[in-house]
């Protein structure tokens, strides 16, 4: 394996200090440094850009961005256990790393940041949807962030990207895609980590929009789908009665046969009955 700086390699990194993978994190190392400087180079050019990383671990995506040119790294790692290993990287890229120790669910890592931000991790299986959703739902858009180049279990992926009429096609989905490019870049088997998932994993890279690609009031639109997708065995006028009075109106207006299911309905008809809605509703 080609080395991608003079830090040691990851396997003897993790075993100096002990960093045996916690499964109450979500933890899973990924080892080959080949493959981080590829997760990097997925997330486009990096050298003017700032680069939030979740859950860096040992460092490994850490040393890739740093490697591929990112102009500054922030890394928020909630396990203290791994803070050694990522000062060792901090002190071979002078000025370039900084590290917080905390949970990325309660930290305002933005105020941190200089633009153009990208947010590149491989994230915890167990809180990952969970961080995709709140980068995709700011209070105002466009959001902080450049891009996303994330790492999850590939199902998710596929739910990320999945286009109406598939059984992954949902609220992850249209929740993506109305604000976001999204395109699945990179697959990965289990051996490329350690210890090995039960499941394969995948790398998508989002794209953040100028504006929405539908005019739509982001609350009213969450809870249509949600709604739809809650009983997606449901013909929509039955699923989204207790939505607006008058729902089967409403839906017609949109383009929308009342008899369809959640999982034909592409997102653009979507934004339609959430204007809809709206305006019954005097909003």
């Amino acid at each position: 394996m080609a080395a991608i700086d003079a830090l040691p390699p990851l396997r003897e990194v993790i075993a100096a200090h002990g960093l045996v993978a916690k499964k109450s994190l979500g933890q899973n190392f990924l080892l080959d440094l080949n493959l981080t400087a590829r997760i990097a180079r997925a997330a486009g050019d990096l050298a003017g850009s700032d680069i939030l990383e979740i859950g860096p671990g040992p460092g490994g995506l850490t040393r890739g961005l740093l490697a591929e040119g990112a102009r500054r790294v922030l890394a928020v790692e909630k396990d203290s256990r791994c803070l050694p290993a990522l000062a060792e990287i901090a002190a071979a890229y002078p000025g370039r790393l900084d590290i917080i120790n905390a949970d990325a669910l309660t930290v305002d890592a933005a105020a941190r940041l200089t633009p153009p931000i990208r947010v590149v991790a491989n994230l915890p299986y167990n809180v990952g949807t969970e961080l995709l959703v709140g980068w995709l739902t700011p209070p105002a858009w466009p959001p902080f962030w450049q891009s996303l180049t994330l790492m999850f279990q590939k199902e998710v992926a596929e739910r990320i990207v999945a286009r109406p009429g598939s059984k992954a096609y949902g609220r992850l989905a249209i929740l993506a895609q109305w604000r976001a490019e999204a395109r699945i870049v990179l697959t990965l088997p289990p051996e490329a980590f350690s210890p090995p998932p039960k499941v394969h994993s995948a790398v998508v890279h989002l794209t953040a929009l100028a504006a929405p690609r539908f005019p739509a009031n982001p609350a009213i639109l969450s809870e249509v789908v949600a709604a739809g997708f809650n009983q997606r065995r449901k013909m929509l006028r039955a699923s989204l009665r207790g939505v607006a009075p008058g729902i089967e109106s409403l839906l017609e207006a949109a383009g929308i046969a009342p008899t369809a299911r959640a999982e034909e309905i592409e997102l653009e008809r979507f934004c339609a009955l959430a204007r809809l809605v709206a305006a019954a509703r005097g909003k």
